[in-house]
C-alpha cells in the first residue's frame, strides 16, 4: 500500500505536527503533498526520512492547482490518498478521484460547532464540504465530539471513524533543569508565578480573555507560544494595562524551530522547555475539536484551565483531575489563576488521560482505517475513477469549476458572550 498525505500547508500547527507523528508510526510507504508551500514541519517530515513536496498553489481560488494535483497523485502510483485540512480536503479529494485512486481517506482535524480551522463556518464552506466529503471513502474524526457533528452535516455513519490524536508523553515530562533554564534565559524571576498558553493567535482561539486575566494580576507573568494575526492586538493590550514587561510573546515555538529567537533576540523554549517552565497552562479556546495543548501540559503534571476540551470531557473526571473546565470570562479565570497562586507551584502525577491518547495507538487505528478503505475499493485500472456527482444544489458545478470558499477570508467569529 502506498499512500500520499495531502495537507494544506506544513507551517507549525497542530495538525501539521500530528502528521508527522504518524508518518514516524505508519508501516506503510507514505509520501506528502503541501499545497501551497513549504514550513517548518515540512522540513522535520524529510529530516524523519518522508519524502514531501508542494504543489506551489498560489491562492486559495487557484483552480489551476486541480490539473496539477490530479496528475501528481496519477504519476505516483498510490494506492490512497489521505488528506489533511479544509483546503487540502476539497481539492484532495476531487483529484484523487479523478485520478483514479482507490481510496480517499480525509481527517478533520478542526471541526469546530462554529468554526473551522479558526474562522466562521459559512453556508459556502458548509456546502462545498459536503459536496466533496461524497467523493471519499472514510472520514476520520479526531474525537467523538467531531464524528458527533460529521453526523448533523449529514456524513453517513458508515463513512466516520473515531481515531484520536495522539501525543509522545515521554517527551513532555516535567524537567527542573529545563525549567530553571528558560526561566533564566527569559528573564523571569526563579520564583514568580508563571501562566504558560500556546496556539494560533486568531480570534476564535480567545487568548485575549487569557491576557487580560493575567493583567489583572501583579507579579504574574504569562509565557504565550504561537503566531498570527491577533499578536500585534495582544502586545498592545498588554502594554494599556500596564503589562507589557509580564506578558511575554514568544512566537512559533516547537521541536522542529528550537532556539529560535524571541523579540529580544534570546533563544526560545520549545514547547516542552516551555511546559516544564511555567506553573498552571490555559487553553481559553471554546469550541476545540480535540485539545492536543491540554494534554500536552498535562503530560508536564501541570494544572490546566480549560475552555474547550474533547480529549478530556469525553472520559470520565478521575482521568484527568487537574484539568478543570472554566467559562469564556476573564473575571472566572483571574480567580481561578488567584486560587492555584496561592495553593503555590507543584506538579502533579501525569494522568490516565495522557496514556490513553499515546500516538501509537493511533497509528494502529490509523491503518486499521487504511486496511478497511482499501478492502471495500475496486481495483486500481489505468482509466481515472468516474467522479459520483455530488447530491443537492452543487450539482450543477463540474469539478473544475468549483469556487472555494477560505476560512481565513471568512468573516471573524463575533465575539462569543462570557459564560
Amino acid at each position: 500500500m502506498k499512500v500520499l498525505h495531502v495537507i494544506t500547508d506544513l507551517d507549525v500547527g497542530g495538525a501539521e505536527q500530528q502528521l508527522r507523528l504518524l508518518l514516524r508510526r505508519l508501516p506503510v510507504p507514505c509520501e506528502v503533498l503541501s499545497l501551497t508551500g513549504q514550513g517548518p514541519v515540512a522540513e522535520g517530515i524529510a529530516a524523519d526520512g518522508t519524502p514531501v513536496g508542494h504543489l506551489g498553489m498560489t491562492g486559495n481560488r487557484d483552480l489551476t492547482a486541480l490539473p496539477r494535483l490530479t496528475r501528481l497523485i496519477r504519476d505516483g502510483g498510490y494506492d490512497l490518498v489521505h488528506t489533511h485540512l479544509y483546503r487540502a480536503c476539497v481539492y484532495g479529494r476531487v483529484a484523487a478521484r479523478l485520478a483514479g485512486v482507490r481510496a480517499v481517506v480525509a481527517t478533520e482535524h478542526s471541526l469546530g460547532d462554529a468554526v473551522i480551522e479558526g474562522r466562521r463556518l459559512t453556508r459556502g464552506v458548509r456546502t462545498l464540504y459536503r459536496a466533496t466529503e461524497r467523493l471519499g471513502t472514510s472520514t476520520v474524526a479526531v474525537s467523538d465530539t467531531v464524528a458527533a457533528r460529521l453526523r448533523r452535516w449529514g456524513v453517513p455513519e458508515e463513512r466516520i471513524h473515531v481515531v484520536p490524536n495522539g501525543i509522545e508523553a515521554h517527551r513532555f515530562g516535567f524537567d527542573p533543569a529545563a525549567r530553571a533554564l528558560v526561566r533564566t534565559r527569559l528573564g523571569l524571576p526563579l520564583d514568580a508565578f508563571v501562566v504558560g498558553g500556546a496556539g494560533r493567535l486568531v480570534p476564535g482561539k480567545r487568548f485575549d480573555v487569557l491576557v487580560r486575566a493575567v493583567t489583572q494580576l501583579p507579579g504574574v507573568h504569562l509565557l504565550l507560544a504561537g503566531a498570527g494575526p491577533e499578536r500585534e492586538m495582544l502586545r498592545r493590550m498588554a502594554q494599556q494595562f500596564g503589562s507589557g514587561d509580564r506578558i511575554h510573546l514568544l512566537g512559533e515555538r516547537d521541536g522542529a524551530v528550537d532556539g529560535a529567537a524571541d523579540g529580544r533576540g534570546a533563544p526560545g523554549p520549545d514547547i516542552p522547555g516551555l511546559l516544564s517552565a511555567i506553573d498552571v497552562f490555559v487553553s481559553p479556546s471554546p469550541d476545540e475539536a480535540f485539545g492536543l495543548a491540554v494534554l500536552e501540559a498535562l503530560a508536564s503534571g501541570l494544572h490546566v484551565l480549560y475552555g474547550s476540551c474533547p480529549a478530556v470531557d469525553e472520559l470520565p473526571a478521575d482521568q484527568a483531575p487537574g484539568a478543570r473546565h472554566f467559562g469564556l470570562n476573564v473575571h472566572e479565570l483571574a480567580t481561578a489563576l488567584r486560587e492555584l497562586r496561592r495553593r503555590g507551584p507543584d506538579r502533579l502525577p501525569v494522568p490516565p488521560v495522557v496514556r490513553r491518547y499515546d500516538i501509537s495507538r493511533s497509528a494502529e487505528a490509523l491503518l486499521s482505517v487504511y486496511e478497511q478503505a482499501m478492502a471495500g475499493a475496486p481495483a486500481r485500472h489505468g482509466s481515472p475513477a468516474a467522479v459520483p456527482p455530488p447530491q443537492g444544489r452543487a450539482s450543477a458545478l463540474p469539478p473544475a469549476s468549483v469556487s472555494l470558499p477560505d476560512p481565513a477570508r471568512s468573516p471573524d467569529p463575533s465575539p462569543l458572550s462570557n459564560r
